[in-house]
C-alpha cells in the first residue's frame, strides 16, 4: 500500500489504538516502544513549531495537542496498571527511575515537581495567555482584513483567485488562534492530571507492596515510588515539549523565516550591544571567587561576533556608497541637452503629490501606491484591452496641503485630497464621527475622513472605511476608464496589431495598410473606447473594419461596424441577473430624429430645437434617477442610424447613460425589459 494510501488511515487509526489503551493490558515491551514514540513525536513537534515561518502553516497544532494529550493519558493509564499490578513497567520507565534521578526518591520528586510547575505556571500559563489575545484580535481585526482585499481586488493589484485565497487565509487564521485558545487548555489540564495520577500512583503502591505483596513500609515506598515518578517524567517531559512547542506557535510574530534565522538576524543587529555583554561577561571573570574560563570565554565569543557584525555592516556601507555613486557617473548632468530634454517632455499620464503625501510612495499596507498603480495597469488591460503608459509619480509644492492631481498630457482631468494619518469613511450617517463631511470623488457618495485610530470606531458605526491609497487609485481608475481614447497613441495601435498579427495574421494583412492606415484604425479604436467599450477582441473588431472598409472609410461607420461585431458582449456589463433593462424612445420621437439627421465634419449630427432636446434630458435624468434610486442599471436603446448623434447628444447632459442600438441588445440570451419611454414632452413608465 502506498503511503499516500496510508496517510488517511494513521490518524484514525491511532486514535482507536489510543482508546484500547484505557481498556486493554499491554505487555511492558509495547508499552517501551510507545513511550518512545511519545517521546520522539514530541520532539518533532517541537521543531515543527520552530521552523515554520507562520503559525498557519501549522495549522494542524491545535488538533495534535488533543490527540498527543490523550495519547499522554493513555500512556498514564497503561503504565499505572503494570506498576501496581506487577510492579513494572517496562525498560524505559526503570530507567527513568533508577538512572535519570539517580535512584533517589527525594531528587525524583524535586525534579518532577519542577517540571510540573515549569509547564503548568509558566509556559501553559502565557502560551494560553497569548493564544487567547492572539484569538480576540484576530477576530477584531477580521474586517478591516477583509477590506483590505476587497480594495487590493478593486484596484487590480490582486485578482479573483488570490483575493479567495487571502480571504481563506483569514479566515483559517481566525479559527486557528480559536482552535489554540482551546488547544491551550487541553494542555493545562493534562498537567493538572499528571500530578494527580502520579499522587494516586504513590499512595496506591505503597498500599498494594505492603498488603498484597508483602513487602515492608520502607522496601514499598521504595520500590513504587520510584516507578511512579519514573512514570510520571516520561510523561511530564514530552508534555512539556508540547507546551513550548504551543508557546514558540502562538508567540509567532514575523513570516520572514524560521526561528532560528530570525533570532540570529535580530540578535547580531547591534554590535554595541554584543560588546557591551562581552565586556561585562569578562568583567564578572575578574571578581573574586568567580570562574575565569566560563566567563572569559563567553565574553570573547561575544565580542569576536561583535567584530563579524562590524565588518559585515562596513561592506554593506560600502557597496550602499558605491550605489548612487554608480547611478550618479551614469546620468547626464543637469543641464546636458539629454537632460533638459527629458525634463520638458509632456508625460502621457502623471500624478502629482502634495508635499505631505510623499509618503504614499513607500512600502507600508497605506503606502504601496506604485505597487497598487502596477496592478491598475494591469487590471485595466484586461478590462478595456489597452496597455496604460507608464505613470509619472512626482511632488509638487505649488498643490495645497493633502491634495493630489492627476494629470493626462499635462492636462489636469482630476484631483482629490488624502490627507496623512485618515482614512475616508462613507456612509450615509456619519454625524457622530468626527471630521468634515465630503464626497469621494468617483461615485460622489457621503464620506469624512476620520483619524486612521477611529477605523474601528468608524467600521462599527456601520460605514465603511477606505486608506488612502485605496481611494487615490479609485479615482486614477475612473479617470483612466474616462480618458482611455486619449491614453490610446499610435504606437500602442501599433503593438496591438502586431500582437494580433501573431495569431491572425490574415485579418491584419487584409486591413493595414491595404483598406486602412495605422490612423485610420487608430481612431476607430478611440471611438470605441470613447464610449467605454473594451477593445480586447481586436481579432472580431479588425474583421469587421475589413468588411466594412470595402465599402466606406467613414469612421463613424466604421466605429458601428466594430460594435455591430462585438454584438451582445456590449449589452452584458448592463445586465442584472440576465435582465436588460431599458429605456425607448417614443416611435414619433425617434422619426423625428432621423429625420434630423445631418452629415458633419465629426459624424452625424441631430439638428433640433433646443427646447425640445432639454425635455428630453431632463426626461431620462428622471428615469435614470428613479433606477438608480432602486438600485437597478439602465441603458437607452434607440435605431441604429440614429444611435451615434444620440450618444453625442445624450453626453452633453447624462455622460454615464450608455446608449445602444437595437442590433446590440438582442440575441446573446438576455431579456429585455422596458422601463420607460420617452416621448419629448413627458416620460410614461413601463
Amino acid at each position: 500500500m502506498k503511503s499516500r494510501s496510508i496517510a488517511p488511515m494513521a490518524v484514525p487509526a491511532g486514535v482507536v489504538g489510543i482508546v484500547l489503551l484505557l481498556v486493554v493490558p499491554l505487555p511492558a515491551a509495547l508499552l517501551d516502544v510507545l513511550i518512545a514514540v511519545n517521546i520522539t513525536a514530541s520532539l518533532v513537534i517541537l521543531l515543527t513549531s520552530m521552523y515554520v515561518k507562520r503559525p498557519l502553516d501549522f495549522s494542524v497544532f491545535p488538533s495534535l495537542i488533543l490527540v498527543f494529550t490523550l495519547f499522554r493519558l493513555g500512556l498514564n493509564v497503561a503504565s499505572t496498571r503494570l506498576v501496581l499490578r506487577d510492579g513494572y513497567a517496562g525498560q524505559v520507565i526503570e530507567a527513568f527511575g533508577h538512572f535519570v534521578i539517580g535512584g533517589s526518591l527525594v531528587i525524583g520528586l524535586v525534579i518532577f515537581l519542577i517540571l510540573v510547575v515549569i509547564q503548568f505556571a509558566v509556559i501553559t500559563n502565557g502560551a494560553g495567555r497569548v493564544a487567547e489575545v492572539g484569538a480576540r484580535f484576530t477576530l477584531d481585526a477580521m474586517p478591516g482584513k477583509q477590506m483590505a482585499i476587497d480594495a487590493d481586488l478593486n484596484s487590480g493589484l490582486i485578482d479573483e483567485d488570490q483575493a479567495r485565497q487571502r480571504r481563506a487565509d483569514v479566515a483559517a487564521e481566525a479559527d486557528f488562534y480559536g482552535a489554540m485558545d482551546g488547544g491551550s487548555k487541553f494542555v493545562k489540564g493534562d498537567a493538572i492530571a499528571g500530578i494527580v495520577i502520579t499522587v494516586i500512583n504513590l499512595v496506591g503502591g505503597f498500599v498494594i507492596g505492603m498488603m498484597q505483596m508483602g513487602m515492608s513500609a520502607g522496601e514499598s515506598l521504595q520500590r513504587f515510588s520510584l516507578l511512579t515518578i519514573g512514570d510520571g517524567l516520561v510523561t511530564q517531559i514530552p508534555a512539556l515539549l508540547l507546551s513550548v512547542s504551543t508557546g514558540i506557535v502562538v508567540t509567532r510574530a514575523t513570516a520572514e523565516g524560521d526561528m532560528g534565522t530570525a533570532a540570529a538576524k535580530q540578535l547580531g543587529q547591534s554590535r554595541n550591544a554584543l560588546l557591551i555583554s562581552g565586556g561585562g561577561a569578562i568583567a564578572l571573570a575578574l571578581l573574586p571567587g568567580m570562574p575565569k574560563v566560563p566567563f572569559i570565554l563567553v565574553g570573547a565569543t561575544l565580542i569576536l561576533v561583535a567584530q563579524r557584525v562590524k565588518a559585515r555592516e562596513t561592506r554593506e556601507a560600502a557597496e550602499a556608497a558605491k550605489a548612487p555613486a554608480a547611478s550618479a557617473a551614469a546620468a547626464p548632468s543637469a543641464d546636458t541637452p539629454e537632460q533638459l530634454i527629458e525634463q520638458m517632455r509632456v508625460h502621457t499620464l502623471e500624478i502629482l503629490l502634495a508635499p505631505d503625501l510623499v509618503d504614499l510612495v513607500g512600502t507600508g499596507p497605506d503606502q504601496d501606491l506604485l505597487a497598487r498603480v502596477r496592478g491598475l495597469r494591469r487590471k485595466t488591460a484586461m478590462e478595456l484591452g489597452i496597455v496604460v503608459p507608464p505613470v509619472r509619480t512626482r511632488d509638487s509644492v505649488d498643490l495645497p496641503r493633502s491634495t493630489y492631481v492627476v494629470k493626462i498630457a499635462g492636462v489636469e482631468v482630476g484631483r482629490g485630497e488624502a490627507p496623512a494619518g485618515y482614512m475616508l469613511a462613507l456612509g450615509d450617517d456619519l454625524s457622530a464621527l468626527p471630521g468634515t463631511p465630503v464626497h469621494e470623488p468617483v461615485f460622489g457618495l457621503p464620506g469624512k475622513w476620520v483619524p486612521a485610530e477611529l477605523r474601528h470606531a468608524a467600521e462599527m458605526s456601520g460605514a465603511t472605511v477606505v486608506d488612502r491609497v485605496s481611494v487615490l487609485i479609485t479615482h486614477l481608475g475612473a479617470l483612466i476608464t474616462q480618458n482611455a481614447a486619449r491614453l490610446l497613441g499610435r504606437e500602442d495601435v501599433r503593438v496591438l496589431t502586431e500582437s494580433v498579427k501573431k495569431v491572425n495574421p490574415s485579418v491584419v494583412e487584409e486591413l493595414v495598410p491595404s483598406l486602412l492606415s495605422l490612423g485610420e484604425v487608430q481612431r476607430v479604436l478611440q471611438g470605441l473606447l470613447a464610449e467605454e467599450v473594451p477593445i480586447r477582441d481586436l481579432g472580431r473588431i479588425y474583421e469587421a473594419l475589413a468588411l466594412r472598409a470595402k465599402l466606406s472609410t467613414d469612421v463613424e461607420g466604421l466605429v458601428e461596424a466594430a460594435r455591430g461585431a462585438l454584438g451582445p458582449a456590449l449589452a452584458a456589463p448592463y445586465t442584472q441577473d440576465g435582465v436588460l433593462r431599458v429605456l425607448t424612445l417614443e416611435p414619433g420621437l425617434e422619426q423625428t430624429l432621423v429625420e434630423s439627421l445631418r452629415p458633419g465634419d465629426g459624424g452625424t449630427q441631430l439638428l433640433v430645437d433646443p427646447t425640445r432636446v432639454e425635455v428630453v434630458l431632463h426626461q431620462l435624468r428622471a428615469a435614470v434617477a428613479d433606477a438608480e434610486a432602486e438600485g437597478r442599471a439602465v441603458v437607452l436603446v434607440c435605431a441604429p442610424v440614429v444611435r451615434p448623434a444620440l450618444r453625442r447628444l445624450v453626453a452633453l447632459g447624462l455622460p454615464r447613460l450608455p446608449v445602444l442600438s437595437y442590433a446590440e441588445v438582442t440575441g446573446g440570451g438576455l431579456t429585455v425589459e422596458t422601463v420607460g419611454v420617452v416621448r419629448g414632452d413627458h416620460a410614461i413608465a413601463a
